[in-house]
């Protein structure tokens, strides 16, 4: 695993500030600790730093053919490069080295912008082609590796693996995003294409981006998620090739030539992949699992028993329940705000794998795929009663009825019905918009101070999610949200978050989960074999039932969490109290400071569980903070 950066000249050949360009890469150095390396010439410049995972000896970047015609800078992994080189040396190219880096260069000079479609990985890269005067970027299908640009009025084109690199550059914009601010306040997360920064951009994931002298960057969607039926209808079909894929999409991200290991949380997913890689290797698989003293969160009881199945070594280190001084280092690592408190833990699982190995596969994506998250289920059953009523009797009925039912967060779940009405009373879409808001929008608007609403200009999240509409490969409404979800949950949130926090310790994570022929098989299953009478990851706990036990697989879901909400009434109380006063929070411009102080009052008394929207607001202080300090 590596970061990348780079500068290219729009408008003409001039000389690159190799000084500027070396700073950008310096910053990135937790991403590639082994080596770094840069090339420069008139118009353009790259640079690297490299985390050795394959060819340990010959794989330095930047990269060249064998005429030094084509170059590259590559982040991530190419899992089918061995069955690539055959296939290039027949047509000519010849290898210097063997690793998947080079095999770029070659699929770059046969097959041009179609190589990508080519590549079975996780990957970001770039690559320059001097004979084309041609720079070409892309990013991986899923979004697993990250991609920034940005191109100034100067015409210089910079990018860079993390935000950081880009505002190394002197005189880089940090004007703050007004519709980026009201995302994330949504979501939790600045999707695709934005950026916290105005003029700073996000490569989506499966996109690629061509640019020459005097030409605007033209950007490119190369594939799309599939839900077409892949002839396969029924369980006892489906579980045996799912066994047969799941375990070779595994098989190709074991390859390493240096230590491997596994996340163990004693969730059906991760132990899914140990069970398999346990199959695959002679050597134990190196897990390591993260336990919490709070029962409420801990799952290493699960974790340890799927260990000693498969006679694994097994390493777990308890966080403290307390382990609230991550904090500030999270704001650092993320550059943007980012409100997924799971990124805890993940921060201190993967400092703990890094003591172990150099690689790690986890179990992400299980969800998104196999329809595991309780909301689907959930919104299943609200779309049943959607389809009963008409949006012009549903709206104003269960809008009423949304507004006058108080929130009653203190009681069983079955008496919080609030949530559900309103709901009841939107489109699909927006239904589902509304259910993954970390702060809808009662929350959240009431918030805002008349100025910021002026700068939105009637902007609201609700794009991000209607931009994917018209486009969408689904026609249940199942497949539907897990599209939803693959656009921009997946690449926002849950890998942003490892890539993140892995790449602080310079680990590598392979996710076997998203193997895209993986991905697209799954799709084209129907949805009732994903979610069955309630059951999320029906065909999948299926085909692992007799590997994994049953009190694994079908044991109520945890989740990866810390308890946020309690720090907030205790240790972090005063913090959280003076959120309203915050100096740095006040100077984003956004907020109405009373009616920040009222919703931490509410959270703070117990009177409301505003859990959520108070860690949100408290990463965005962190990141107001950290700008000021810049």
């Amino acid at each position: 695993m590596c970061g990348i950066v780079g500068l290219f000249d729009t408008r003409e050949q001039r000389a690159v500030d190799v000084a500027v360009l070396g700073r950008m890469n310096a910053v990135q150095f937790h991403r590639g600790p082994d080596e770094g390396g840069q090339h420069a010439e008139p118009g353009v410049g790259l640079g690297h730093r490299r985390l050795s995972i394959i060819d340990l000896a010959t794989g330095q970047q930047p990269l060249w053919n064998e005429d030094r015609s084509v170059v590259v800078v590559f982040n991530g992994e190419i899992y089918n490069y061995r069955s690539l080189i055959p296939r290039l040396e027949a047509a000519g190219h010849v290898f210097r080295t063997r690793s998947d880096t080079e095999v770029i260069v070659h699929a770059w000079e046969e097959w041009g912008e179609a190589c990508v479609a080519e590549f079975n990985g996780m990957f970001a890269f770039c690559l320059w082609d001097r004979n084309q005067r041609t720079l070409f970027l892309a990013r991986d299908r899923f979004g697993e590796k990250p991609l920034y640009w940005t191109l100034g009025d100067d015409g210089w084109f910079a990018f860079a693996s993390e935000l950081k690199s880009l505002v190394a550059r002197p005189g880089q914009s940090r004007r703050v995003d007004p519709a980026a601010v009201e995302d994330y306040l949504a979501l939790g997360y600045v999707p695709e294409p934005r950026t916290i920064y105005a003029g700073v951009h996000k490569l989506p994931p499966a996109h690629t981006m061509t640019l020459q002298v005097g030409g605007a960057p033209r950007i490119r969607e190369y594939w799309q998620p599939s839900f077409a039926p892949n002839g396969v209808r029924t369980l006892e079909a489906a579980v045996p090739e799912l066994q047969e894929r799941f375990r070779e999409a595994v098989k190709l991200r074991l390859v390493s030539e240096v230590p491997l290991g596994a996340f163990l949380s004693g969730g059906v997913d991760s132990s899914a992949v140990v069970a398999s890689m346990a199959g695959l290797q002679e050597e134990p698989v190196e897990t390591c699992s993260i336990s919490f003293g709070d029962p409420r969160f801990n799952e290493s009881t699960y974790a340890a028993n799927i260990a000693q199945r498969f006679g694994t070594n097994h390493h777990v280190e308890q966080v403290d329940s307390d382990d609230f001084d991550l904090i500030d280092t999270l704001v650092a690592a993320y550059d943007e705000p980012f409100a997924d408190s799971s990124a805890l833990p993940t921060y201190r699982v993967c400092q703990l794998a890094r003591k172990h190995v150099t690689v790690a596969l986890s179990g992400d994506a299980g969800d998104e795929n196999f329809a595991g998250y309780r909301r689907y289920r959930w919104h299943m059953h609200e779309e049943r009663l959607r389809r009963l009523l008409p949006q012009s009797v549903r709206g104003p009925l269960f809008g009423l009825a949304g507004a006058l039912y108080p929130k009653l967060d203190w009681a069983p779940q079955w008496l919080r019905a609030k949530t559900t009405f309103e709901a009841l009373a939107r489109t699909s879409m927006a239904a589902y918009f509304h259910s993954v808001s970390v702060m809808p929008d009662r929350v959240r608007l009431p918030l805002y101070n008349s100025g910021f609403r002026r700068e939105l200009g009637g902007y609201h999240a609700l794009e991000v999610f209607r931009k994917h509409v018209d486009g969408a490969p689904a026609d249940d409404a199942l497949s539907f949200i897990q599209y939803l979800d693959l656009k921009t949950w997946l690449p926002g949130d849950i890998l942003t978050k490892v890539d993140r926090a892995s790449m602080q310790h310079a680990l590598e994570v392979r996710v076997p989960l998203l193997d895209h022929t993986l991905v697209e098989w799954i799709g084209g299953l129907p949805s009732a074999l994903k979610l069955h009478r309630g059951e999320g990851k029906y065909v999948f706990k299926k085909s692992l039932e007799g590997q994994v036990p049953d009190d694994i697989l079908y044991r109520p879901k945890m989740g990866f969490s810390v308890p946020v909400g309690r720090w907030f009434r205790g240790p972090l109380r005063s913090r959280v109290e003076g959120l309203a006063r915050s100096e740095a929070l006040a100077g984003l411009g956004v907020f109405q400071t009373e009616a920040v102080g009222q919703l931490v009052s509410q959270h703070v008394s117990g009177r409301r569980d505003h859990t959520a929207a108070v860690w949100s607001l408290l990463m965005l202080e962190g990141f107001a903070r950290k700008e000021l300090a810049a």
